[in-house]
């Protein structure tokens, strides 16, 4: 399995932060984001989709759902971090944009 990096939340101001990946052969969408552990939330995620144990539910901030429709057009990246330790992450092409091969 090769994750493609898409996108970090642009307003972050370091590291662990939320973020969308693709893995390549599937196009299943990854998300790294918070940990939903509001009782009241997930009473109103079960009503529509019960979670299972091997489940989670997470939350990504609003602003990046531009991030979210690129992965899902398979357009690749188009927002660069906010750290500037890691510019090449969602600019390069092919190969070079895999996180785990």
């Amino acid at each position: 399995m090769a994750l493609v990096f898409i996108a970090i939340d642009p307003d972050t101001t370091g590291d662990h932060c939320p973020a969308v990946f693709v893995e390549e052969e599937t196009g299943d969408l990854f998300f790294q984001g918070w940990t939903v552990t509001d009782p009241q939330i997930l009473a109103e995620v079960a009503q529509h989709s019960p979670v299972a144990d091997n489940e989670s539910v997470v939350r990504l901030p609003a602003r990046m759902r531009a991030m979210i429709l690129e992965a899902l057009n398979g357009q690749g990246a188009a927002i660069r971090r906010a750290d500037s330790r890691h510019e090449e992450l969602g600019r390069a092409p092919g190969d070079a944009r895999r996180v785990h091969a």
